[in-house]
């Protein structure tokens, strides 16, 4: 295991790593003290589970009270006789909430029948946000009381930190700047962090994946290969998504890494083989006295807690049991309580996430812009712990020549712990955007050219008498390095200078699979905005051109994309003395909202 650093800053602060899972949620987190090394720790003792203390994950469920409070979250909204108690003072049951963030595009590769049953509706009133707030507000309660209780003068220690907490916050390798910007805001109303400058940049997102790969190497599950040249991929199968990572080792000494091509998220997760289990239920059990709701619900229940976990193969009949033995339904295959289901029938229920993982690995390996040298295959997360999804995977990857291993800590919160990991040594210097990112142009007329012949109807002449055609995509870039600036040059032009005395650049993400598209009007469903970045130029001072259809002014700029950690961030630079050729580069706003055209 790579020893972590001394910690180099002047005062002490905390670090969480919170990992807000779909069924499961975890959290981790670290002391920093000037010159110490740290020890990445992890919150293993939530309300209600007192008895099993040591369990570092808790469930992602909440119980709203009629006004909009909530009323009970975690292992205590799963406690003996709640569903008695929210029934009798009218309790509103939250669960799976984090697919309300998943970006639509998400949607149009899966099963959208699935889709709508996977995502449960939210208490009326709440946004995705006010109850991603409410569960992050009583996770930060839970880990004050946790270091609180185990640390000595553990009160203390925290009241000293003040805000000096920078928080972690991990998401599906498939989320993008929305639904980050969406998770800062909830952060923000769970009084994690001030609405300020300062506070936003205490927030910081890493994706699951990423989080996985620091987690397995920082425990030294890859080891064995760690050499310069090789290199790994990471299944991180979870409750909601299934996150596929493939990374390349730069070097072993210091650890440096680079991902490969761009990273994977699939709407496969453990929650899915509940939904086609409730579809399948449905189905079978419609003329039966045992198809209502409540026999339904019991029976799912105990799919979830008994039957799926330790389904193996096809080769045995799996067992759900509800009720009690008066309940027979021989038409059905019920008897004294119990549904019997044959093995392929429970087979059914998987067989789609693992086709979409190979599926997408094979992807991969065909798309990658260099050779993928991974022969080692890391499956980590909840749904990692399924007995089926293992043996079947490694029969597929033991063919394809890789090895699979799944890491004994596979059901923990490895995601909370890698946050806070990747926050202190993150390991990855170059990453593969998943989109390719870039601005709706107008771009000069070609008669000769016939992709601008064929636009002919929509020419137009802008201010310096130029003769243009709408619709053109700029491409900025897709492959970044860590701190790495893409920039393409841009100007605008207009009669009166006043109209340039601010700018407005909507940056737009291209989700298809051509490597360089040229325009927006071929597929424009591919094409979606990612955010809007604003300048003040104001104080520039232009000079006059001339042309055939009068006296123009130009401005002259430049939009920038810019890798950070694992968050993109953009903004506009401009030279607002041109004798002293002084650079002015814009503040880095993320705003979604409207479209632009420019020039090129």
């Amino acid at each position: 295991m790579p020893s972590l650093r001394k910690y180099g800053g002047s005062v002490r602060k905390m670090v969480l790593g919170i990992d807000v899972g779909t069924t499961y949620s975890g959290v981790s987190y670290v002391i920093l003290d000037p010159g110490e090394v740290p020890i990445i720790e992890g919150v293993r003792r939530f309300p209600g589970q007192e008895n099993a203390a040591g369990d570092n994950k808790i469930p992602s469920i909440l119980y709203y009270n009629p006004d909009g409070t909530v009323h009970s979250a975690g292992a205590e909204a799963a406690a003996p006789g709640m569903d008695l108690e929210a029934e009798d003072i009218g309790l509103t049951f939250v669960e799976w909430f984090k697919l309300h963030l998943r970006p639509s595009c998400l949607d149009s590769m899966g099963d959208a029948v699935s889709t709508a049953l996977e995502v449960r509706p939210l208490p009326s009133g709440k946004s995705v946000t006010d109850v991603f707030a409410d569960f992050l507000a009583y996770l930060y309660r839970c880990t004050r009381t946790y270091i609180s209780d185990v640390h000595a003068s553990g009160e203390s220690i925290w009241d000293s930190f003040e805000d000096r907490i920078d928080f972690v916050l991990s998401h599906p390798n498939g989320w993008e700047g929305l639904q980050q910007g969406k998770m800062r805001e909830a952060a923000i109303k769970a009084k994690l962090v001030p609405n300020t400058a300062a506070g936003h940049a205490r927030v910081h997102f890493v994706t699951e994946g990423e989080a996985s790969l620091n987690y397995c190497v920082r425990h030294g599950f890859a080891n064995t290969t760690i050499q310069t040249g090789t290199g790994i991929t990471v299944i991180d199968a979870g409750g909601g998504t299934i996150d596929i990572s493939s990374y390349s080792f730069l070097s072993s000494a210091p650890i440096s890494v680079e991902e490969v091509v761009s990273s994977d998220c699939l709407l496969q997760g453990s929650t899915r083989v509940n939904v086609r289990a409730e579809q399948f239920l449905r189905e079978r059990l419609r003329d039966s006295a045992y198809g209502n709701d409540e026999d339904i619900k019991s029976m799912l229940e105990h799919f979830d807690k008994s039957t799926k976990p330790v389904f193996k193969d096809a080769t045995e009949p799996s067992y759900i049991k509800f009720g009690s033995m008066r309940c027979n339904d021989h038409s059905v295959n019920i008897r004294r309580g119990q549904l019997t289901l044959s093995g392929n029938d429970m087979e059914s229920f998987f067989k789609p996430s693992f086709e979409a993982i190979i599926e997408s690995m094979q992807k991969q390996r065909q798309s990658a812009g260099v050779p993928l040298t991974a022969s080692t295959v890391f499956l980590v997360g909840g749904y990692a712990a399924s007995p089926w999804l293992k043996a079947a995977l490694q029969g597929k990857l033991n063919a394809l020549g890789l090895r699979l291993f799944r890491p004994d800590s596979h059901t923990s919160k490895a995601v909370a712990e890698g946050a806070v990991s990747f926050y202190l040594e993150n390991f990855v210097s170059a990453r593969v955007a998943r989109l390719t990112y870039g601005v709706e142009i107008s771009t000069t007329y070609q008669k000769a050219d016939p992709e601008h012949y064929a636009r002919r109807a929509g020419k137009y002449i802008d201010a310096s008498g130029t003769v243009l055609l709408r619709n053109g995509f700029s491409n900025i870039g897709r492959r970044m390095r860590e701190g790495e600036e893409l920039s393409q040059s841009y100007h605008q032009n207009a009669h009166d200078t006043r109209t340039l005395d601010s700018l407005v650049a909507d940056v737009l993400c291209y989700r298809g699979k051509e490597s360089d598209p040229q325009w927006v009007d071929v597929r424009p469903e591919l094409f979606a905005p990612l955010c809007t970045i604003y300048a003040d130029t104001s104080a520039v001072q232009r000079k006059p051109n001339h042309s055939s259809k009068g006296t123009y002014y130009t401005q002259n700029f430049d939009v920038i994309i810019i890798c950070g950690l694992t968050e993109l961030q953009a903004q506009i630079s401009w030279i607002e003395n041109v004798s002293l050729k002084r650079l002015v580069t814009g503040p880095a706003s993320i705003v979604y909202e409207e479209d632009v055209q420019l020039s090129h």
